[in-house]
């Protein structure tokens, strides 16, 4: 924990520039990137050539994906909620059939499973991780569920090898174990128990946004399998789903996307161990504060850090956590976040057909902050943002 005089030399050294929780640019580009889309535009300026369709370097991009992942299948999608859709689609879900879906989530993954037909039932997130809970799901499983879809939260692997096991102990009497299908925006890059994530389950899709551990331009995104029929449906789909015989529509990544995903995955790696040493050095920095409890995986091996979130004690939860948040952004210049509200609460449209089912949750959202954490954050605002953050707690 940092010493009253490491706090105040902090302090005095003024931030490089303001933090978002969620920093706009979640990676770093380059001339490689810029070299890589004009070389893509050049090589599209011929009449016969064109931009083509899933033309190289796509399948390039998707062989190179798989292969970081430790999967037999990538397809690149536009976006990572298209992904999501075509995944749940790829379902053929019925009416009745359900989904088991964490609250504490993004609304694409529920509205995914609304879109395909499903029937959203809320899971509760454990504290220690807020990963959806193993034991709510075997509580929620029904004959009637086809799928498990876990997030993983923050950049950290949900326990996919305890959904896997609990599928199998309750198959759906007509398709088996239900399916584990993850969603992986955040954990690009991520690790765990020795593979990738995006390695277990029946499928894992990716986001490549502006914001996340690496970009294609800004949008794009990548489902990734085992399942050489779940991957030919998909690439059909995406492009109006003749060759499946399925509806689809135009979800396909472009070449010049797929030639800078092509660089900046060469680069993952390196911004994921820049986003583990900025939490390995804050963990130690944080290490005893009082009142808040540091993110799982201290040794920082396996998160992938996207968002760093911490969990304050009950009573600084509510609403002294948002005047917490309201200090460290008018006072520091930094921005934190709640990551995330259950979904139900902030989007209208799953509160009217999902309901509102998850009182832990609820709870222990009121306990999280998330604070700003970049693979190119210096020592100096990092210390900056500790020293802060111990700042407001002490006037709490």
């Amino acid at each position: 924990m940092m010493t009253e005089k490491e706090i105040s030399a902090a302090l005095a050294n003024p931030l490089s520039m303001p933090w978002d929780a969620e920093p706009l640019l979640g990676g770093a580009y380059g001339e490689e990137e810029v070299a890589a889309a004009a070389a893509a535009i050049r090589s599209s300026m011929e009449p016969k050539s064109g931009f083509g369709f899933s033309a190289p370097p796509i399948p390039d991009f998707e062989r190179a994906f798989a292969k970081y992942i430790g999967v037999a299948e990538a397809v690149a999608v536009n976006s990572a909620g298209p992904g999501l859709d075509i995944v749940m689609r790829a379902l053929n879900l019925q009416p009745g059939d359900e989904v088991i879906v964490p609250s504490v989530n993004y609304d694409a993954s529920p509205l995914a499973v609304l879109g395909a037909g499903g029937t959203v039932v809320w899971g509760e997130v454990r504290q220690r991780d807020y990963m959806l809970d193993p034991a709510d799901v075997e509580r929620k499983l029904t004959p009637r569920t086809r799928a498990i879809f876990p997030v993983h939260i923050h950049g950290m692997s949900a326990p996919m090898d305890e959904y896997i096991a609990i599928a199998k102990r309750h198959p759906h009497p007509v398709h088996g174990p239900a399916k584990v299908i993850g969603d992986a925006a955040r954990a690009t890059g991520g690790d765990y128990k020795g593979s990738k994530i995006g390695k277990l389950g029946w499928a894992s899709i990716f986001s490549f946004q502006t914001m996340k551990n690496m970009t294609t331009l800004g949008e794009g995104g990548m489902i990734v399998t085992d399942d050489v029929e779940l991957a030919r449906y998909a690439r059909s789909v995406r492009m109006y789903g003749r060759e499946a015989g399925a509806w689809g529509t135009s979800n396909v990544m472009t070449k010049v996307q797929a030639a800078v995903g092509l660089v900046q995955l060469g680069k993952l790696d390196s911004f994921i161990a820049g986003r583990r040493r900025i939490a390995l050095e804050r963990n130690r920095l944080l290490e005893g504060v009082a009142g808040i409890e540091l993110p799982p995986d201290r040794e920082c091996r396996e998160h992938s850090f996207y968002l760093y979130a911490l969990t304050l004690k009950p009573e600084w939860g509510g609403a002294k956590r948002d005047e917490i948040c309201r200090v460290m952004r008018e006072k520091f210049k930094i921005g934190c976040w709640v990551a995330n509200i259950p979904a139900y609460l902030v989007h209208p449209y799953l509160a009217r057909h999902c309901g509102c089912s998850t009182p832990v949750s609820e709870k222990l959202i009121n306990q999280v902050l998330c604070v700003p954490i970049h693979p190119l954050m210096s020592e100096n605002d990092n210390r900056f943002i500790c020293a802060a953050l111990i700042s407001c707690l002490a006037d709490l």
